[in-house]
């Protein structure tokens, strides 16, 4: 055997993700927000591209059936690109070998089957980004701004501003008196001052410490913060456990004044800085729209809003033809236009690959659209990709991070596919959020003198087809935040007073 060095010619096979594929498979992922980014970024590195119009419903009709329309009114710079896309010119001269027909493609990033469809609205109608209001003010921006204009001196201004950084979302201050009096360098006395121009601000009960602090501060701005009202405040935890024969006996009032003190608490807000939380948010904006057909179908579309849409500007292309010279300009121009091709085709087979598995789910959750999340069946991803012939992977991938507007509102894709639990007579079982949705109906309708136990849950469930054990409604219920049912009996007991 020779130890000697050499060199070997070997053949070899392996599998290969080109960056064109794997921009493809990252197309799959984003939604269509982040899909109008990503496009933004294609426009400014590829001059070739620009951004299209949505064609008007009546053009829509007005192409052959083979796509390619009718040519005697387009103009002659499209006429003209349209040859040079076509022409047959040797491979290192010619910037690329795509006929006219297919070309049709580029005009709107589409064949069309899923553009303005009907009952879905045109251009001006749909779930557009600029329908929405703009971002709206932070709890600490709105804080500020009553600062300034408070008109107190400036070492209270000072302390108000230093406190409301401190805020953390639902507006209670987390950190002790001495210690932000310390760390501004300030008495505490200055930084009590502080704190009360703090809670004077609107919203009411924000600034405070702790709950009953929140509460008292609300009860003052309300004028109802009397000695009965505190003493209620100050026992909390008596509500909480619903003990009301002591607390109507500390309060020193009759019942129907408690019921009236105890309606008052509960219209309080317990979290006052929440309240910007929620507004400041950004809307979620459907990816795919759902509504009913004149036939008992359903029609299935793109948010054209959302989805730009990407053609090859012609007449630059025609005008960068007549200047390029030499080889290597014809060479830039032709890799210009293949990669203006490819992300039109990516973007086309996304429409499609969408479409495609959103029409299953359809097909498949056909009785949540119809009746709602009772009608919710057991549903993986593996069997949508089995019935459209393609990978699980790609199914998990367009169903990541959209979302699907219909009649009864806007759910993640993500939301249709369940876990079957119990055995039902088709033997697939139910789905876990129609267990967990006729659980918190038959809670919610419940009477204060007759709450459910688990175990009479799971007898009521069972009549109704749920074959599930007493551990999993427990488990489904404190999921959903439902107490057991002594935690309800109190809850319900209390509202009854009230």
């Amino acid at each position: 055997m020779s130890l000697a060095p050499r060199l070997d010619l070997r053949q070899s096979q392996s599998l290969v993700m080109t960056p064109q594929l794997q921009q493809a498979i990252k197309l799959l992922t984003l939604s269509n927000l982040e899909i109008e980014a990503f496009i933004g970024d294609a426009l400014e590195a590829n001059p070739l591209l620009e951004m299209g119009e949505i064609p008007a419903r009546a053009d829509a009709g007005e192409r052959d059936e083979d796509g390619s329309g009718d040519t005697s009114e387009t103009p002659r710079e499209e006429r003209e690109a349209d040859a040079l896309i076509a022409e047959g010119a040797a491979e290192s001269d010619a910037p690329t070998d795509l006929s006219a027909a297919e070309m049709e493609i580029d005009r709107d990033t589409g064949d069309g089957s899923w553009g303005a469809a009907e009952g879905f609205g045109g251009e001006d109608d749909g779930f557009a980004i600029d329908s929405h209001g703009g971002t709206a003010l932070s709890l600490s921006e709105y804080l500020h701004a009553q600062v300034g204009a408070a008109g107190r001196d400036d070492q209270e201004i000072f302390i108000a501003r230093a406190l409301i950084e401190r805020l953390d979302e639902a507006g209670y201050l987390t950190e002790t008196l001495r210690e932000v009096a310390d760390a501004l360098g300030v008495t505490l006395a200055e930084a009590e001052c502080g704190l009360a121009l703090l809670q004077s601000l609107d919203p009411a009960g924000v600034g405070a410490r702790d709950l009953a602090e929140c509460l008292a501060i609300q009860a003052r701005e309300a004028d109802r913060y009397d000695p009965c009202m505190a003493r209620l405040i100050d026992n909390l935890e008596l509500v909480a456990r619903g003990d009301v024969a002591r607390l109507q006996k500390l309060c020193e009032v009759d019942a129907e004044e408690f019921a009236e003190m105890l309606a008052e608490l509960r219209g309080y807000d317990p979290r006052p800085g929440l309240t910007f939380g929620e507004q400041g948010g950004s809307p979620v904006v459907p990816d795919i729209l759902i509504a009913p057909a004149h036939d008992g179908g359903w029609r299935i579309a793109l948010n054209e809003a959302t989805l730009p849409r990407l053609v090859v500007n012609r007449p630059y292309l025609v005008e960068l033809r007549d200047g390029c010279r030499d080889r290597s300009s014809r060479a830039w121009l032709k890799d210009r236009l293949e990669d203006a091709r490819w992300l039109i085709r990516a973007l086309d087979q996304r429409q499609k690959t969408i479409l495609a598995v959103a029409s299953e789910i359809v097909t498949q959750q056909e009785g949540f659209f119809r009746h709602g999340v009772s009608h919710l069946r057991p549903l993986t991803l593996r069997q949508i990709a089995e019935k459209i012939e393609m990978h699980e992977s790609t199914v998990s991938r367009v169903t990541s991070n959209k979302f699907l507007h219909c009649p009864r509102g806007t759910f993640d894709l993500k939301y249709f596919f369940t876990s079957g639990v119990g055995g039902g007579e088709d033997g697939e079982g139910a789905s876990a959020a129609a267990v967990k949705a006729r659980i918190k109906a038959l809670t919610d309708a419940e009477d204060a003198k007759a709450i459910l136990s688990d175990d009479k849950l799971v007898t009521l469930l069972k009549a109704e087809g749920f074959d599930i054990a007493r551990r999993t409604v427990a488990k489904y219920r404190e999921a959903m935040g439902i107490g057991s049912s002594v935690e309800r009996r109190r809850a319900k007991k209390i509202a009854a007073i009230g």
